[in-house]
């Protein structure tokens, strides 16, 4: 009792502070006596031990310092700092619960805390009894990957082919009858159907198709004379000029009749042939009797047909085509006033040579070239790179990287990009077949630069194509 009378007689001399301690002490008590009621045994400890690490502060900043030694003001912080960790790491009771809550499932534990997971609002604890769900990491997709996934997509049901081909061969079938009754002088040939969707290079939709309408040429009355030696100094145009016309006057071929300036008019034939389009098939009774509705394309240069069915709609594009000395010319003349000159096409020996490639070596050449064809088709900019520009980017990189193995075709998916952007570079695309023919040349600078500039983009990150 003495003891505490001198320890409560110095604490008064500190200035009343005493009291006040005195009466926290006080407040202290009654809470601890009364904790395990109000609060219940877990509140009652979490109140005790906020408590005992207050009572330390306020017991230590009244004591009296050991002047004696030195290192007393020091280890009074020390102590002090460690007394408000353990404030600070002293768990928060729980809430009062509510009469609502009783009913709730009791949960598990508290576990502690992995580092990070607290700022991570959706990581939570799992129900006592639910079952444990071992989540597997996100796995990236590779390049290779997503191609192939790519690739998947773009194949054309089968239904829908099969409907398509079908739709086109009776109205190729129809055309032909036409031709014959209204144009009996006139050889035509058989009309045949050309397309990636024969080939096994289709793409997104089976929506269009080429129908070829050979015109059948005496070879004695005609002659070839390549573009590169006429003014418009460009090889892969062809004049189909007429020969003989001393012996064989005007009259004796059924094609003079479309000769201007002794040449083969490609555009008087076109002329010609959108008329009988327009104005002297009956296409609504053809349509009516094949299940459709064909339109044909009045404002159109081509000669077109719009095909609209209940399951499909269709594009079909008419080409007279010439076929001589090892060359098939279409009758696809330039824009400007030159109007004798033929389209020389690669496209059947395109595909040809693709196909004899993949077959020597089980490559995926015809893969790549769907789904790039597929990426031109999606992106605005790049329309006018589908088709023989890609294939023959594909043919010369045939020529120095053997390894077109499926496990490789990420690789040359790359190369291809990086072999466009070089030949866009120089505005120049030698043809496979005739190094002297750039297929860039029908090109505007500024379609060149845009091609560029996306094609550029993807060669860091590729990806950005296939979406």
């Amino acid at each position: 009792m003495a003891a505490f009378w001198h320890q409560r007689g110095r604490r008064q001399e500190n200035g009343g502070l005493g009291s006040v301690i005195d009466g926290l002490g006080s407040v202290f008590d009654v809470l601890l006596a009364n904790a395990r009621l109000v609060l219940g045994v877990s509140g009652a400890a979490v109140l005790a031990i906020a408590t005992l690490a207050v009572k330390r502060l306020i017991d230590r900043a009244t004591s009296p310092r050991d002047e004696g030694d030195p290192k007393a003001e020091q280890k009074s912080l020390e102590e002090s700092w460690q007394d408000l960790a353990l404030i600070k790491t002293t768990p928060k009771a729980p809430n009062k619960q509510r009469r609502e809550d009783l009913s709730e499932p009791l949960l598990s534990p508290a576990r502690p805390l992995v580092p990070g997971e607290a700022h991570n609002p959706r990581v939570c604890s799992a129900p006592l009894g639910a079952p444990q769900v071992k989540s597997s990491p996100l796995r990236c997709l590779t390049l290779q990957e997503k191609l192939l996934s790519h690739s998947s997509q773009l194949e054309v049901p089968e239904i829908q082919a099969s409907l398509v081909l079908q739709l086109a061969r009776n109205i190729c079938t129809q055309l032909q009858n036409f031709l014959r009754s209204k144009c009996p002088e006139l050889p035509f040939g058989r009309l045949f159907l050309k397309g990636a969707l024969l080939d096994g290079l289709e793409v997104l939709a089976a929506d269009h198709i080429h129908l070829m309408l050979p015109v059948v040429l005496d070879a004695g009355l005609w002659s070839l004379l390549s573009g590169e030696d006429t003014v418009v100094r460009n090889p892969q145009y062809w004049m189909i000029k007429r020969i003989d016309l001393g012996y064989f006057p005007r009259g004796c071929s059924p094609w003079d009749r479309f000769i201007v300036g002794r040449y083969l008019s490609s555009n008087v034939l076109n002329e010609t042939l959108h008329k009988l389009l327009v104005a002297s098939i009956n296409w609504p009774a053809i349509g009516s009797l094949l299940g459709c509705v064909i339109h044909p394309v009045v404002a159109s240069r081509e000669l077109k047909l719009e095909v609209k069915h209940d399951q499909v709609e269709l594009s079909i594009t008419l080409f007279p085509v010439v076929e001589m000395e090892n060359k098939v010319l279409l009758a696809v003349p330039p824009e400007g006033l030159v109007e004798n000159l033929w389209l020389e096409s690669f496209y059947r020996a395109e595909v040809s040579r693709v196909k004899e490639l993949d077959a020597g070596d089980s490559g995926a050449r015809q893969l790549c070239l769907r789904i790039l064809n597929g990426v031109c088709r999606s992106q605005p900019s790049l329309h006018k790179l589908s088709g023989s520009p890609v294939t023959h980017v594909i043919l010369h990189l045939s020529d120095t990287d053997s390894d077109w193995a499926e496990e490789s075709l990420a690789d040359r998916f790359q190369q291809v990009l990086e072999e466009l952007v070089a030949y866009l570079e120089k505005g120049v695309l030698p043809s496979y077949f005739n190094p002297k023919i750039n297929l860039f040349s029908g090109l505007l600078e500024e379609e060149i630069d845009e091609m560029g500039f996306v094609l550029y983009r993807a060669m860091s990150e590729p990806e950005i194509l296939l979406k």
